[in-house]
């Protein structure tokens, strides 16, 4: 499968002379992707109570949004350079900046190499070096790894590329500690585990997208069945690996119990789209989008509990 051919930045009618310094913002603020970072922060911001049993220094914590967000957003920019081509056949990325000409593919690129920058030097003086190259690592591993080697070649790449949201664990772990540990290799597996049941739902859904793109989706190859299976498969071993940080992380009885209750709803969730896909249900009653949404509630759950857990 191939991509499609590149899409002029502009074709959806923004030119220089209908781009208002607010509506200017906003779209580079939109390069960033907020709503990927806010649940980027919600994995490293935990890790950091647990890291230090306790409450971290606010101050440090503050560093760490702030350079996690500046490092994040600096990748979604170039991933959004790099796809601009993509975005503008799929509906539902068809109103980003790029693709509506409110930001220009060179504007994009030095936004999205700055913010890189930037966080580096950032996470490097007032947080410290290893903090600063595992956020680095992740940018490196998202652009270069994902967006221009997994993502228009293999049905794995979210597999693999998840590998990137996976790292802020590390950056807030190294952030306190200054170190990795087996308590944070554990909860980044966790993350590992449930991206790709987090993100196939949503590709069943707008499966129709990434076929016009010419993207190689799991949907798109295998059929509903065999992603709703790959789903139920994935789900199991991201529940077994949570309940890991009992032993070895040294958690009260809070975190264990959590885990098996959220991780029991997220499994009847996931043995139910697989029930229905297997039946045959196809368009709105498969209901794959109930378990896009819940996974996010778990995953921000777990990790509030996470935080929790050293006060118990």
């Amino acid at each position: 499968m191939t991509a499609v051919e590149s899409r002029p930045a502009g074709v959806a009618g923004a030119t220089p002379a209908h781009r208002p310094f607010g509506a200017r913002v906003g779209a580079f603020v939109a390069l960033t992707k907020p709503r990927i970072i806010e649940l980027l922060l919600i994995t490293t911001v935990p890790v950091m109570f647990l890291a230090q049993h306790g409450v971290p220094n606010p101050l440090k914590v503050l560093y760490v949004v702030i350079g996690g967000y500046l490092s994040a957003g600096g990748a979604n920019a170039l991933n959004m350079y790099i796809d601009r081509d993509i975005d503008a056949v799929m509906s539902r990325t068809e109103r980003r900046p790029l693709v509506t000409g409110m930001v220009s593919p060179r504007e994009a690129l030095v936004f999205g190499i700055s913010l890189g920058v930037v966080s580096t030097a950032w996470l490097w003086t007032l947080v410290n070096p290893l903090a600063s190259m595992l956020a680095l690592t992740a940018l490196l591993f998202y652009v270069f790894v994902y967006t221009l080697g997994l993502k228009r070649r293999t049905a794995q790449n979210i597999v693999w590329g998840g590998i990137a949201g996976c790292m802020p664990v590390f950056v807030g772990w190294a952030a306190v500690t200054n170190s990795v540990s087996w308590s944070a290799l554990i909860l980044f597996l966790v993350i590992f585990f449930w991206t790709p049941p987090h993100y196939w739902p949503l590709s069943m859904k707008v499966k129709d997208d990434y076929e016009r793109a010419g993207v190689p989706m799991l949907p798109v190859l295998k059929g509903n069945l065999a992603v709703a299976k790959q789903i139920v498969i994935y789900s199991w071993v991201m529940v077994a690996t949570s309940l890991l940080l009992w032993p070895l992380g040294h958690t009260s009885w809070l975190y264990p119990t959590a885990a098996v209750l959220l991780g029991g709803f997220w499994l009847k969730e996931a043995h139910g789209l697989y029930a229905r896909a297997k039946a045959g249900v196809v368009g709105a009653k498969l209901k794959e989008m109930r378990l896009f949404h819940w996974s996010i509630t778990y995953l921000t759950l777990l990790f509030v509990v996470v935080a929790i857990d050293p006060f118990i």
